[in-house]
Protein backbone atom coordinates (compact mmCIF):
# COMPACT_ATOMS: atom_id res chain seq x y z
CA UNK A 1 0.00 0.00 0.00
CA UNK A 2 1.44 3.46 -1.07
CA UNK A 3 -0.28 6.13 1.30
CA UNK A 4 -0.16 9.74 0.99
CA UNK A 5 -0.44 10.36 4.61
CA UNK A 6 2.61 7.86 6.20
CA UNK A 7 6.20 7.89 7.69
CA UNK A 8 7.86 10.50 10.34
CA UNK A 9 6.21 13.28 10.59
CA UNK A 10 7.97 15.65 13.27
CA UNK A 11 5.46 18.03 15.52
CA UNK A 12 8.03 20.77 15.51
CA UNK A 13 8.18 23.47 18.12
CA UNK A 14 6.85 27.40 17.73
CA UNK A 15 10.09 29.20 17.57
CA UNK A 16 9.67 32.54 19.23
CA UNK A 17 11.44 35.80 19.22
CA UNK A 18 11.75 37.58 22.71
CA UNK A 19 8.86 39.44 21.44
CA UNK A 20 6.53 36.56 20.81
CA UNK A 21 6.41 36.62 17.05
CA UNK A 22 7.28 33.33 15.11
CA UNK A 23 11.13 33.27 14.69
CA UNK A 24 11.62 32.88 10.77
CA UNK A 25 14.68 32.21 10.75
CA UNK A 26 14.25 29.52 12.99
CA UNK A 27 11.33 27.69 11.69
CA UNK A 28 13.91 27.59 8.35
CA UNK A 29 16.95 25.92 10.07
CA UNK A 30 14.39 23.41 11.60
CA UNK A 31 12.52 22.79 8.41
CA UNK A 32 15.80 21.98 6.89
CA UNK A 33 17.07 19.61 9.50
CA UNK A 34 13.55 17.81 9.22
CA UNK A 35 13.76 17.20 5.44
CA UNK A 36 17.47 16.11 4.87
CA UNK A 37 16.01 13.63 7.51
CA UNK A 38 13.28 12.48 5.29
CA UNK A 39 10.94 13.79 7.80
CA UNK A 40 7.41 15.78 7.60
CA UNK A 41 6.84 18.91 9.27
CA UNK A 42 3.19 19.28 11.55
CA UNK A 43 3.09 22.75 12.99
CA UNK A 44 0.55 24.15 15.53
CA UNK A 45 0.21 20.94 17.20
CA UNK A 46 0.61 20.33 20.86
CA UNK A 47 4.60 20.48 20.83
CA UNK A 48 3.81 23.90 19.04
CA UNK A 49 2.01 25.24 22.00
CA UNK A 50 -0.98 26.28 19.46
CA UNK A 51 -3.40 26.63 22.32
CA UNK A 52 -1.21 29.79 23.49
CA UNK A 53 -0.67 31.71 20.36
CA UNK A 54 -2.95 34.45 18.61
CA UNK A 55 -4.43 33.78 14.99
CA UNK A 56 -2.30 35.95 13.66
CA UNK A 57 1.06 34.09 15.21
CA UNK A 58 -0.52 30.70 13.39
CA UNK A 59 -1.36 32.30 10.42
CA UNK A 60 2.09 33.90 10.39
CA UNK A 61 3.83 30.46 11.09
CA UNK A 62 1.57 28.78 8.39
CA UNK A 63 2.51 31.46 5.34
CA UNK A 64 5.93 30.95 6.80
CA UNK A 65 5.99 26.87 6.62
CA UNK A 66 4.47 26.95 3.44
CA UNK A 67 7.20 28.85 1.78
CA UNK A 68 9.73 26.93 2.99
CA UNK A 69 8.23 23.24 2.26
CA UNK A 70 9.83 21.42 -0.61
CA UNK A 71 7.90 19.83 -3.85
CA UNK A 72 7.84 16.48 -1.59
CA UNK A 73 7.40 17.57 1.23
CA UNK A 74 3.69 16.48 3.35
CA UNK A 75 2.95 19.58 5.65
CA UNK A 76 0.48 19.40 8.79
CA UNK A 77 -0.79 22.03 11.02
CA UNK A 78 -3.14 21.61 13.69
CA UNK A 79 -6.36 23.08 13.85
CA UNK A 80 -7.38 22.18 17.42
CA UNK A 81 -9.96 25.28 18.62
CA UNK A 82 -13.32 24.84 21.52
CA UNK A 83 -14.65 27.09 18.72
CA UNK A 84 -15.77 24.51 16.00
CA UNK A 85 -16.43 27.85 13.26
CA UNK A 86 -12.38 28.70 14.40
CA UNK A 87 -11.07 25.60 13.38
CA UNK A 88 -13.33 25.51 10.46
CA UNK A 89 -11.73 28.84 9.02
CA UNK A 90 -8.47 28.31 10.15
CA UNK A 91 -8.61 25.00 8.61
CA UNK A 92 -9.34 26.52 5.23
CA UNK A 93 -6.50 29.12 5.65
CA UNK A 94 -4.43 26.65 5.98
CA UNK A 95 -5.40 24.86 2.49
CA UNK A 96 -5.39 27.60 0.88
CA UNK A 97 -2.15 28.42 1.64
CA UNK A 98 -0.79 25.33 0.74
CA UNK A 99 -0.88 23.10 3.82
CA UNK A 100 -1.67 19.89 2.81
CA UNK A 101 -3.27 18.10 5.97
CA UNK A 102 -5.09 19.43 9.24
CA UNK A 103 -5.05 17.94 12.51
CA UNK A 104 -8.12 18.19 15.05
CA UNK A 105 -8.41 17.21 18.95
CA UNK A 106 -11.44 17.48 20.41
CA UNK A 107 -12.30 20.65 21.84
CA UNK A 108 -11.65 20.29 25.59
CA UNK A 109 -13.79 22.17 28.11
CA UNK A 110 -16.71 19.95 28.27
CA UNK A 111 -16.93 16.08 28.77
CA UNK A 112 -18.60 15.31 25.58
CA UNK A 113 -20.41 11.77 25.05
CA UNK A 114 -19.36 9.04 22.07
CA UNK A 115 -22.21 10.43 20.59
CA UNK A 116 -21.11 14.10 20.70
CA UNK A 117 -17.42 13.07 19.86
CA UNK A 118 -18.73 11.51 16.23
CA UNK A 119 -20.80 14.60 15.42
CA UNK A 120 -18.52 17.15 16.49
CA UNK A 121 -15.87 15.83 13.77
CA UNK A 122 -18.70 14.94 11.49
CA UNK A 123 -19.20 18.63 11.61
CA UNK A 124 -15.89 19.52 11.29
CA UNK A 125 -15.12 17.72 8.16
CA UNK A 126 -18.44 18.47 6.26
CA UNK A 127 -17.01 21.96 6.26
CA UNK A 128 -13.59 21.48 5.55
CA UNK A 129 -11.86 22.19 1.80
CA UNK A 130 -9.01 19.36 2.60
CA UNK A 131 -8.04 16.22 4.21
CA UNK A 132 -8.81 16.05 8.42
CA UNK A 133 -6.70 13.91 10.98
CA UNK A 134 -8.38 12.49 14.11
CA UNK A 135 -6.02 13.61 17.01
CA UNK A 136 -6.56 11.51 19.93
CA UNK A 137 -4.60 13.09 23.34
CA UNK A 138 -6.20 11.82 26.49
CA UNK A 139 -3.62 13.76 28.40
CA UNK A 140 -4.41 17.25 27.45
CA UNK A 141 -8.13 17.00 26.37
CA UNK A 142 -8.47 14.48 28.85
CA UNK A 143 -10.88 12.63 27.17
CA UNK A 144 -10.17 9.56 24.55
CA UNK A 145 -12.19 8.86 21.66
CA UNK A 146 -13.46 5.50 22.00
CA UNK A 147 -11.84 3.48 18.77
CA UNK A 148 -15.47 2.53 17.45
CA UNK A 149 -16.70 5.87 16.99
CA UNK A 150 -12.89 6.95 14.92
CA UNK A 151 -13.81 3.41 13.33
CA UNK A 152 -17.24 5.04 12.07
CA UNK A 153 -15.44 8.86 11.24
CA UNK A 154 -12.58 6.66 9.37
CA UNK A 155 -15.35 6.58 6.24
CA UNK A 156 -16.12 9.62 6.25
CA UNK A 157 -14.75 11.16 2.87
CA UNK A 158 -12.04 14.02 4.32
CA UNK A 159 -11.15 11.91 7.70
CA UNK A 160 -8.05 10.23 6.63
CA UNK A 161 -6.20 9.06 9.20
CA UNK A 162 -5.99 9.25 13.27
CA UNK A 163 -2.43 10.69 15.00
CA UNK A 164 -3.38 8.80 18.64
CA UNK A 165 -0.92 10.32 21.28
CA UNK A 166 -2.83 7.92 24.41
CA UNK A 167 -0.50 5.75 26.33
CA UNK A 168 -2.29 2.25 26.10
CA UNK A 169 -1.07 -0.32 24.49
CA UNK A 170 -4.24 -2.70 23.94
CA UNK A 171 -5.36 0.44 22.34
CA UNK A 172 -2.57 0.31 19.93
CA UNK A 173 -3.22 -3.21 19.14
CA UNK A 174 -7.00 -2.91 18.20
CA UNK A 175 -5.96 0.26 16.42
CA UNK A 176 -3.86 -1.42 14.17
CA UNK A 177 -6.25 -4.85 13.74
CA UNK A 178 -8.26 -1.98 12.63
CA UNK A 179 -6.41 -0.05 9.92
CA UNK A 180 -2.98 -1.40 9.31
CA UNK A 181 -4.50 -3.03 5.75
CA UNK A 182 -6.41 0.27 5.32
CA UNK A 183 -5.85 1.38 1.88
CA UNK A 184 -7.66 4.69 3.06
CA UNK A 185 -6.97 5.33 6.29
CA UNK A 186 -3.62 5.98 8.30
CA UNK A 187 -2.18 5.58 11.21
CA UNK A 188 0.14 7.48 13.22
CA UNK A 189 1.58 6.37 16.63
CA UNK A 190 2.22 9.88 18.76
CA UNK A 191 3.68 7.38 22.11
CA UNK A 192 7.31 7.74 20.92
CA UNK A 193 7.58 4.69 23.65
CA UNK A 194 6.09 2.68 21.53
CA UNK A 195 7.39 3.47 17.86
CA UNK A 196 8.95 0.32 17.11
CA UNK A 197 6.18 -2.03 18.20
CA UNK A 198 4.04 0.29 16.17
CA UNK A 199 5.49 0.53 13.20
CA UNK A 200 6.19 -3.63 13.18
CA UNK A 201 2.66 -4.28 13.88
CA UNK A 202 1.49 -2.40 10.76
CA UNK A 203 1.61 1.41 11.56
CA UNK A 204 1.79 4.14 8.97
CA UNK A 205 4.08 6.33 10.46
CA UNK A 206 5.14 8.42 13.54
CA UNK A 207 4.62 11.72 15.27
CA UNK A 208 7.81 11.79 17.55
CA UNK A 209 8.64 15.47 19.65
CA UNK A 210 11.78 14.32 20.35
CA UNK A 211 12.29 14.24 16.29
CA UNK A 212 12.81 17.93 16.63
CA UNK A 213 16.32 17.55 17.53
CA UNK A 214 17.30 14.39 16.66
CA UNK A 215 15.06 13.37 13.30
CA UNK A 216 17.49 10.69 12.21
CA UNK A 217 16.54 8.57 15.01
CA UNK A 218 12.89 8.29 13.35
CA UNK A 219 14.57 7.91 9.77
CA UNK A 220 16.47 5.44 10.86
CA UNK A 221 14.01 3.02 12.66
CA UNK A 222 11.27 3.60 10.03
CA UNK A 223 14.04 2.15 7.45
CA UNK A 224 15.00 -0.51 9.94
CA UNK A 225 11.53 -1.84 9.76
CA UNK A 226 10.90 -1.75 6.09
CA UNK A 227 14.61 -3.59 5.80
CA UNK A 228 12.84 -6.42 8.70
CA UNK A 229 15.44 -5.74 10.67
CA UNK A 230 13.65 -5.67 14.48
CA UNK A 231 16.83 -5.73 16.06
CA UNK A 232 18.42 -2.54 14.42
CA UNK A 233 14.35 -0.98 14.89
CA UNK A 234 14.64 -1.34 18.27
CA UNK A 235 18.41 -0.01 19.08
CA UNK A 236 16.80 3.27 17.35
CA UNK A 237 13.90 2.51 20.07
CA UNK A 238 16.58 2.74 22.59
CA UNK A 239 17.98 5.67 21.10
CA UNK A 240 14.50 7.34 21.21
CA UNK A 241 13.98 6.41 24.72
CA UNK A 242 16.99 7.80 26.14
CA UNK A 243 16.94 11.48 24.33
CA UNK A 244 13.21 12.00 25.31
CA UNK A 245 13.87 11.18 29.23
CA UNK A 246 16.51 13.47 29.16
CA UNK A 247 13.95 16.00 28.57
CA UNK A 248 10.95 14.50 29.39
CA UNK A 249 11.56 12.58 32.35
CA UNK A 250 10.11 14.09 35.64
CA UNK A 251 8.54 17.72 34.08
CA UNK A 252 5.08 18.41 33.30
CA UNK A 253 4.32 18.40 29.59
CA UNK A 254 4.54 22.31 29.62
CA UNK A 255 8.16 22.09 31.34
CA UNK A 256 9.17 19.65 28.96
CA UNK A 257 8.64 21.84 25.84
CA UNK A 258 11.11 24.63 27.13
CA UNK A 259 13.63 21.78 28.00
CA UNK A 260 13.43 20.78 24.26
CA UNK A 261 13.76 24.08 23.10
CA UNK A 262 17.07 24.18 25.42
CA UNK A 263 18.22 21.42 24.00
CA UNK A 264 17.05 22.78 20.42
CA UNK A 265 19.34 25.92 20.85
CA UNK A 266 21.97 23.88 21.66
CA UNK A 267 22.09 23.06 17.64
CA UNK A 268 21.50 26.12 17.10
CA UNK A 269 18.13 25.38 15.68
CA UNK A 270 16.15 27.97 17.98
CA UNK A 271 16.05 29.97 20.82
CA UNK A 272 14.27 29.30 24.19
CA UNK A 273 11.46 31.96 24.52
CA UNK A 274 7.88 30.14 25.38
CA UNK A 275 4.50 31.66 24.86
CA UNK A 276 2.83 32.54 28.29
CA UNK A 277 1.88 31.03 29.97
CA UNK A 278 4.75 28.49 29.95
CA UNK A 279 7.99 29.60 30.51
CA UNK A 280 11.35 29.15 30.04
CA UNK A 281 13.56 27.03 32.41
CA UNK A 282 15.80 28.11 35.40
CA UNK A 283 19.29 29.03 34.55
CA UNK A 284 20.51 26.15 36.84
CA UNK A 285 18.16 23.72 35.16
CA UNK A 286 19.04 25.14 31.75
CA UNK A 287 22.74 24.43 32.05
CA UNK A 288 21.98 20.99 34.10
CA UNK A 289 20.00 19.99 30.74
CA UNK A 290 22.87 21.04 28.32
CA UNK A 291 25.27 19.37 30.42
CA UNK A 292 23.59 16.31 30.22
CA UNK A 293 22.98 16.34 26.59
CA UNK A 294 26.71 16.81 26.20
CA UNK A 295 27.26 13.28 27.73
CA UNK A 296 24.22 11.85 26.12
CA UNK A 297 25.77 12.39 23.05
CA UNK A 298 29.41 11.06 23.64
CA UNK A 299 27.20 8.23 25.57
CA UNK A 300 24.93 7.45 22.55
CA UNK A 301 27.88 7.77 20.24
CA UNK A 302 25.11 9.51 18.00
CA UNK A 303 25.55 12.79 15.44
CA UNK A 304 22.59 15.06 15.79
Amino acid sequence: MNKRFKGVVVPMVTPLTERYAVDKAAVEKIMVNLQANEAMPFILGTTGESTSLSLAVKKDYVNEAVRLKSADTVLYAGISSNCLEESVEFANFCFDAGVDAVAATLPSYYTLSDDQMKQYFEQLADQLNGPLIIYNILATTRMSIPLAVVEELSYHHRVVGIKDSERNTDRLYDSLALWADRPDFSHFMGWAARSADALLRGSDGLVPSTGNLCPGIYRDLLKAVQDGDEERAYAHQHQSDVFGQLYQAGRTLGDSLAALKVLMQEYDLCGTTMMPPLQSLPMSEDISLRTALAELVEKEAIQL
